[in-house]
């Protein structure tokens, strides 16, 4: 029984075990591949029953095991549903939220459409009010037309009213035609013809009196009109380049003008009516007496013309309606002859005119010549061209022989470049003695656009890359100037507006204008403050020669582009450029000389004992200056400077340094010279030489080699060396042939003025670097050659 008992507990242990391990696969496939053949089994072989046993015993198993994490974790289950419906809460709310908004867009929606719609309509209702505006405008026009005929009637302007009828019923009623006034109007144009017809008045000395009264304002009439051609042309020039090369009065721009008809005799500002004219020939045709009425007419017009020009005339009132007055005179009698030769042919001959013509220009132009003197302003020179060229413009549209007139013109163009000339002078030369010969400061960004725009100057470092406040290298007069430049430009250009036949005069004359103002106001200013002592100054005024060296290049091409089509062609070269150039290598002398004297005042505080007991320890007082002299001046005055002209200064001072370090020992005051001598010397050189290596520049430690040769020499124990000619090219060969002796003798006979024991105890100090090659390379040779120095 025990047995049989253990063998259906192990089968159901084993049951169970199974059970588990179906429940737990790891695939829903695996687990019903397992699952259908063990109820299979337990089916067919009547092991149901244990089958069910098993699996509730598993179940209990899981039951348990679930009973106990749910006791243990019950407040996170717990924690976890109540937020878990927290959220559901919330995102229901965010639900009605979002259903809310969107049916109020599709409310805003219909609201926009339905005012899309109101405005649709009130645009369809502003066009309408728009036309019937224009219609009662045009409506109006006409009126106003018809009222201004009647009106010239009432007053007896009948020629005028004769032409205003014409006008309006040409013009101004057909714009009309689909109104019912129209048709009013144009039914009244006969009656009004007979009574304008009908109305008769005449008398010529009346007639002739008015026009004389009437000529100035037609002459301003006249000169506003061709302003108004003038804006047309310029407009017209501007949008099309074909037309660009065409002037004014040209068959080109009398074309392209045809559209825009004017009377000059007849419009809205000036009605001149040759009614009374025409009768009074009419009236002497009839009674035989035409040459007669030819003779007093022309009589009469010469006795007008002389009471025309003005004994004198002033030329210095701000607005020139003294001369303007003058021009617009002349214009409008001209123009009134013109006009009778057309009118009335047969009354005046075209040589009775232009010998009036001739007449006016040459009283008028000396006239205007003896006034010149008192014009003090180019602006107002400026405007009195103006009024000139509008005159000879003018004139010239109606056939009038101008030549005279544009030669006058070269006369104003001298005076006005006088007067630019020594303006801009006084501009340059307060500028330039007002200067404070310091590198700009720039606090802002947009002054820093200011002075970059003004100013011929390319930055070193893109404008992102700076940081305010910032020094620029120049100083204020270079911007300064570069305004005035541009401005003496643009002001010598303004001649040449509207009208000037001579623009080669102008292209030579600011060329040479520009250059002396650069070379006396600008240039030789600076040289001439080259003479001062404070070398942070010169520093200055060769850094701002530089930038006026650059300017004068780049004005050069400026000149080329803006010269005129009658100039040759080529490039332009302004003698400032060169004067710049020239100027800058006399302020690096200046800043040579200045460096070198100092390097003297150091260099004769030396205060060597050549025959000292003992060896100094430290570097001599005067070398330490002197080294702390070159590396602060480099550092802080000579900073801004080009890198190139730093290692130029470099050279020369350490080349003259060696030089002056050099006739210490070849004083005719030291007669001898012992080790601890030469060692205090050596010492020193080493101390210059370490100096000149940490400037990173072989070039300048060449400066060294003739004294640090001539150094070792001094130090060598036996002088066989030097006078071998093959070791002495070898160990000494930048020693002068002539000094190596002597300082060799002073050396060796320094016992004769000690203690001969003292050589004894003595040990010379020695260079412990090594010279480089007596030869030079070719940058040496070129720096050399232009410092002057010998090789």
């Amino acid at each position: 029984m025990v047995t049989g008992e253990k063998a259906i507990q192990a089968s159901n242990l084993i049951n169970v075990e199974l059970i588990r391990q179906i429940i737990l696969s790891t695939s829903e496939t695996h687990y019903f591949n397992r699952l259908i053949p063990a109820i299979e089994d337990a089916g067919t072989g009547g092991k149901g029953l244990q089958l069910l046993q098993s699996l509730g015993h598993f179940s209990t198993e899981r039951e348990a095991e679930i009973e106990g994490i749910c006791s243990t974790n019950h407040q996170d289950f717990v924690s976890s549903l109540a937020q878990l419906l927290r959220v559901r809460e919330e995102s229901m709310a965010l639900t009605t939220e979002i259903i809310g908004l969107s049916q109020s867009v599709q409310t805003s929606t219909e609201t926009l459409a339905q005012e899309k719609k109101a405005l649709v309509e009130s645009r369809a209702v502003r066009q309408n009010i728009n036309e019937a505006d224009q219609g009662l405008r045009d409506c109006l026009e006409v009126l106003r037309l018809a009222n201004q005929v009647h009106d010239l009637l009432g007053k007896g302007n009948h020629y005028s009213a004769l032409r205003a009828l014409d006008e309006l019923q040409d013009v101004h009623l057909l714009k009309v035609t689909q109104y019912k006034i129209a048709d009013m109007i144009r039914k009244s144009v006969p009656v009004t013809k007979k009574l304008i017809a009908d109305a008769v008045m005449a008398d010529l000395n009346t007639w002739l009196f008015r026009i004389r009264e009437t000529s100035q304002f037609l002459g301003e009439v006249a000169f506003y009109h061709t302003e108004q051609r003038r804006a047309r042309h310029k407009d017209r020039t501007d949008k099309s380049a074909s037309l660009g090369n065409s002037k004014l009065n040209s068959a080109v721009e009398a074309v392209a003008d045809e559209d825009e008809e004017f009377d000059i005799l007849d419009n809205e500002d000036v009605q001149v009516d040759f009614t009374p004219l025409f009768e009074c020939m009419h009236i002497h045709d009839a009674l035989g007496q035409t040459e007669i009425f030819k003779v007093d007419y022309a009589t009469t017009r010469r006795q007008q013309k002389e009471l025309l020009i003005p004994p004198a005339i002033t030329l210095i009132d701000p607005e020139g309606s003294s001369l303007s007055e003058l021009l617009e005179g002349i214009a409008g009698f001209s123009i009134i002859e013109k006009a009778t030769i057309n009118k009335a042919p047969g009354l005046r001959s075209p040589g009775d005119v232009d010998e009036l013509w001739d007449s006016m220009c040459h009283t008028a132009i000396p006239l205007v010549s003896n006034a010149l003197f008192e014009v003090t302003n180019a602006e107002l020179l400026l405007k009195i061209k103006g009024i000139v060229a509008l005159f000879i413009q003018t004139m010239s549209s109606y056939g009038y022989a101008v030549r005279s007139l544009d030669s006058f013109l070269l006369t104003l163009f001298d005076k006005y470049a006088e007067l630019l000339k020594r303006r801009f002078s006084d501009d340059f030369q307060e500028i330039v003695s007002t200067d404070d010969y310091m590198p700009m400061p720039i606090h802002k960004a947009d002054e820093y656009d200011k002075v970059v725009n003004v100013s011929w100057y390319t930055p070193e470092k893109p404008r992102e890359d700076l940081r305010f406040p910032c020094v620029l290298p120049f100083s204020q007069m270079y911007p300064l100037c570069c305004i005035d430049i541009r401005n003496f430009l643009n002001q010598f250009y303004f001649f040449s507006d509207d009208h000037f036949q001579h623009l080669k005069v102008i292209d030579d004359t600011l060329k040479s204008a520009l250059d002396e103002l650069l070379c006396e106001k600008v240039c030789q200013s600076l040289v001439d403050r080259l003479s001062t002592q404070y070398l942070g100054q010169i520093v200055q005024i060769l850094i701002n020669l530089e930038h006026f060296e650059i300017a004068c290049r780049e004005l050069e091409q400026l000149l080329v582009a803006a010269r005129s089509n009658a100039s040759a062609g080529g490039t332009i070269v302004l003698k400032a450029t060169e004067q710049f150039r020239s100027s800058k290598k006399t302020a690096e002398k200046r800043i040579f000389e200045l460096v070198n004297s100092k390097i003297d005042d150091l260099i004769g505080t030396a205060e060597y004992d050549w025959t000292a007991s003992a060896p100094d320890t430290e570097p001599s007082n005067y070398m330490q200056t002197l080294i702390r002299y070159l590396s602060n001046i480099m550092n802080t005055v000579l900073l801004g400077l080009p890198t190139e002209i730093k290692e130029l200064i470099y050279f020369d001072a350490l080349s003259h340094a060696a030089t002056m370090i050099l006739l210490l020992p070849l004083s005719p005051e030291v007669k001898c010279i012992n080790p601890n001598g030469v060692a205090a010397l050596a010492q020193d050189v080493q101390y210059l030489t370490e100096f000149v290596d940490t400037l990173d520049n072989p070039i300048l430690k060449e400066n060294l080699d003739e004294l640090l040769q001539t150094v070792s020499l001094m130090q060598a124990e036996s002088s066989d060396d030097f006078y071998d000619v093959a070791t002495r090219n070898k160990k000494y060969g930048r020693v002068d042939a002539m000094t190596g002796p002597i300082l060799l003798e002073k050396c060796g006979s320094f016992t004769d003025c000690q203690n001969p024991e003292l050589g004894k105890v003595l040990t010379p100090c020695r260079l412990t670097h090594s010279v480089q090659s007596p030869a030079k390379n070719d940058k040496l040779a070129a720096l050399s050659s232009r410092f002057g120095m010998k090789s």
